[in-house]
Order: structure tokens, then C-alpha cells, then sequence
């Protein structure tokens, strides 16, 4: 996957679990957001991707939106596990992923959530016209965990765990403000203050395609746009695609492409392991070594950007 300094490195992984976590689930993923005045400096510096929707397509969006953020806002648990391919033509062929990861998500209201890779398989080279694929000794995937007053990183390579204490303002309510706040527990207040969203074209007609364009410089710092599928009869994510800050398809074609299955929110045994405290409640091996920090969100500074707006109600091409 992409990778980031650790802090927004959290902001993604387990902002899996928010942007997973928001658009599942619906208002509670930590949202530390600039002041007021920060805000309107730099989204002032950005410029909308496409040109404004026609009112219907608008309504219809806002209806969208409604009906996602409705389905979410009940769940007080949720699991499912995931699949993520990462795509970049410097690493293999174009088409075909450089690395697959497999992995389980779990979220609890109104503040834990846990974002683990399990497996991951690197690209090896082409054998009879297909890819191959191992897993490399010492290279495991993300694994991220809060548990409403940490932040913990745990590194299975170095075997380090990093703690990043969460100051009183970020506890309680919310986990994290990432591009993946808005997968599992989405806020469409929340979400169209933050990203310029539109539908767009599905390639398949039980989903509903929307596009959602980073308005702050901290979040287009990460990715430059992601793709959500949402079910059209639940309203529940079934994919999220984000792209690189400086993708292109020709010079920098780099992505993430998750895949959610075995979705199970409220379940009954997630109520009771909860109460167990062991849904999320997750600690390193005694001999791994612990460094312990207190957790500073990234600054959102301003930078002038001038996008280039594809065409009204078409997918976007990059």
C-alpha cells in the first residue's frame, strides 16, 4: 500500500476503518478538524474538480447520501474482512497488482477500531504468461489498533509497537478523520464539508459509483481521489479505490483497490466479546520492545492547486 509518515499512515489504515469505518457505520469516526479560519484558507486554495452538478443530479446525490447515512447510524459493532490490491507499474506490469493483502476490520462505537492485514504476497515475475506471487520473510502487512485512548501501531517485522496517546479532545466521540471515515460511519454533513462528491457512471448496475475529491491539503496530501461502491439495496460498501496524490495513468499510476466481504454489523457474538473486551482490546507480545508518544494530528497547510475539471457526469478519467 501507499505509504505515509506513521501519523497519516493511521489516518489511512485505520482510517480504513473510518473511511471504512464512516462509510459503514455512520457519524462516529477521530475528527480533529482546523479551525475555522484554517479551513476557509485552504479550501480556498483548491479548486473543484468538476463543474457544479445540475440540480437533479444534485438531489439525487443528497438522496444517496441519506439513505447511506441512515443504514449506518445503528451500528454500535461491526467486522468484515477485506482484500486490498495495490497497483504501481514501477513495481509490476500495468494491470496487474503489485501486492495483495487479506485482512479483517472491526469497528466498535462510539471510539475502537482495529485494521489488520494478515496476509500479503509481493509480485515475483511472470510464469507462463501469469503473475506469481510469495510472501517475503519479515514483510507483513498493516496493522493498526484504537482503543479510544491510544493509537497503536504494532510492527510485526521490527517487533515494536508504537503508542501514540490520544489527547482528551480526541477521545469519546469520534476515532480518526481519514479518507476511510466515510466507508463505514458516514456523516454526509461531515463528508461533503470535507470532499467535493459526486456519482458518477458504475460499471455495474447493483452499485451506485460516487467520487469524493479531498477539499483540505492535509487529506489531498495522501490521495488525490476515492471511488466508493455502495450496494443499491443496503447502501453498504462493497469497494473503495484511492488513488495516489499524484496519480496518473501514464506517469504515476499508483492505487489502492479494497474489497469488503463477510460484513457483519451487530452481531450478536461482537456484542458479547466486546463486553469481554477482547472485539478490539489488543496488546503486543510481552518481548516486543513499546515506544510510547503522544499522538500530534498532521497540519493542514495551505498550497495552491488548480485542478483540471474532467467532464460533468462522466467517470473520471485519469
Amino acid at each position: 500500500m501507499m505509504r505515509l509518515n506513521r501519523s497519516r499512515s493511521f489516518y489511512r489504515s485505520l482510517g480504513t476503518v473510518a473511511l471504512v469505518l464512516s462509510l459503514l457505520s455512520a457519524g462516529s469516526v477521530v475528527s480533529v478538524q482546523p479551525a475555522a479560519a484554517q479551513q476557509q484558507a485552504d479550501a480556498g486554495t483548491a479548486t473543484q474538480p468538476f463543474p457544479p452538478l445540475e440540480p437533479a443530479a444534485l438531489a439525487q446525490l443528497q438522496q444517496i447520501l441519506a439513505a447511506w447515512e441512515q443504514q449506518s447510524k445503528a451500528t454500535k459493532t461491526l467486522e468484515c474482512t477485506f482484500q486490498v490490491w495495490h497497483f504501481d507499474t514501477f513495481a509490476a506490469p500495468a494491470g496487474v497488482h503489485a501486492t495483495k493483502g487479506d485482512g479483517v476490520i472491526r469497528y466498535a462505537a462510539p471510539d475502537k477500531g482495529l485494521f489488520r492485514v494478515d496476509r500479503k504476497v509481493f509480485y515475483k515475475g511472470m510464469k507462463d504468461e501469469k503473475p506469481t506471487y510469495e510472501e517475503e520473510p519479515g514483510q507483513f502487512g498493516e496493522h493498526w489498533v484504537c482503543n479510544g485512548q491510544e493509537l497503536i501501531e504494532f510492527d510485526r517485522g521490527a517487533q515494536e509497537c508504537r503508542v501514540q496517546q490520544l489527547p482528551p479532545e480526541m477521545q469519546g466521540q469520534q476515532i480518526f478523520n481519514s479518507p476511510l471515515p466515510f466507508v463505514f460511519n458516514l456523516d454526509a454533513r461531515q463528508i461533503q464539508e470535507r470532499y467535493w462528491v459526486r456519482q458518477v457512471a458504475s460499471p455495474d448496475q447493483a452499485t451506485v459509483l460516487l467520487e469524493a475529491w479531498p477539499k483540505r491539503q492535509v487529506d489531498r496530501a495522501q490521495y488525490k481521489v476515492v471511488q466508493i461502491a455502495l450496494d443499491t439495496s443496503t447502501f453498504s460498501p462493497r469497494m473503495l479505490r484511492m488513488f495516489a496524490p499524484n496519480f496518473h495513468d501514464k506517469l504515476a499510476p499508483k492505487w489502492d483497490h479494497y474489497q469488503f466481504d463477510n460484513v457483519k454489523r451487530n452481531s450478536v457474538g461482537a456484542g458479547i466479546t466486546q463486553f469481554l473486551r477482547t472485539f478490539i482490546d489488543e496488546k503486543p507480545p510481552a518481548n516486543w520492545k513499546v515506544l510510547r508518544d503522544t499522538y500530534r494530528p498532521p497540519v493542514d497547510e495551505p498550497q495552491a492547486t488548480a485542478a483540471v475539471p474532467p467532464a460533468a457526469g462522466q467517470p473520471t478519467r485519469f
